[in-house]
């Protein structure tokens, strides 16, 4: 497949989500996002009102993570971290499952958990993505956490938070656009460096792609264009 520059950044949360990031360090990934129009800058809650601000004047979003990275805070917790982060301008929001309770097969406590976060989100217009965590899960387990999030009224499902075991995996991708069927959004995260493995997720099914290697893989497009 062969995407131009800017159509491939359009498929990019360019994320900045390590512990340590600095101010310096987020403000440089906005100014990353700006140059090459990515569709999101993706950063912990605390960061929030800064992006938006530096993304002001853009069609870039504001795209933050929920529960993040493990999942297992109590839904009035994701609820109540998912208004704050609307309040300070966040557009998009990513959430963690109760990965659990998944696990355990209490389905109705997962998808009540997503379906809480999806309506805390939609009340304002904004999206949410789910994020199932498939390095910890079996193929089954994949699928059900896929149909749970439909169920549980979410606009995407994402494969990882990138601070597990392992990340995206091609294979993956296409096992959850099986789940969830051709129109329900997918987003890839997590390990994705080079444009071959963009292409793979797109390819695979992905709408979206997290990546923080965004400027590397987008200049390696360009060579191409």
């Amino acid at each position: 497949m062969k995407l131009t520059q800017a159509q491939l950044a359009k498929y990019m949360d360019h994320t900045m989500l390590k512990p340590e990031a600095t101010a310096d360090m987020i403000d440089k990934a906005v100014e990353e996002a700006r140059k090459h129009n990515t569709a999101s800058v993706c950063i912990n809650p605390y960061w929030v009102k800064r992006v938006h601000k530096g993304l002001q004047g853009t069609d870039i979003n504001t795209c933050t993570v929920i529960g993040f990275p493990l999942g297992a805070t109590s839904t009035a917790s994701k609820v109540f971290e998912t208004k704050k982060a609307i309040e300070d301008g966040a557009d998009e929001i990513d959430m963690v499952i109760n990965i659990g309770e998944l696990k355990g097969k209490n389905d109705q406590a997962v998808e009540d958990d997503i379906r809480a976060v999806a309506e805390a989100t939609h009340e304002k217009g904004k999206l949410l993505k789910v994020i199932i965590e498939n390095c910890l899960l079996t193929n089954e387990e994949k699928t059900r956490a896929c149909k749970l999030t439909v169920k549980g009224g979410a606009d995407f499902v994402k494969t990882s938070t990138g601070f597990s075991t392992s990340g995206a995996k091609a294979q993956d991708v296409k096992l959850m656009r099986e789940a969830v069927g051709p129109d329900f959004k997918i987003k890839a995260a997590g390990g994705i460096h080079s444009l071959a493995e963009a292409y793979d997720m797109i390819e695979a099914g992905a709408n979206r792609l997290g990546v923080s290697a965004s400027v590397k893989i987008l200049e390696e497009a360009a060579k191409q264009d």
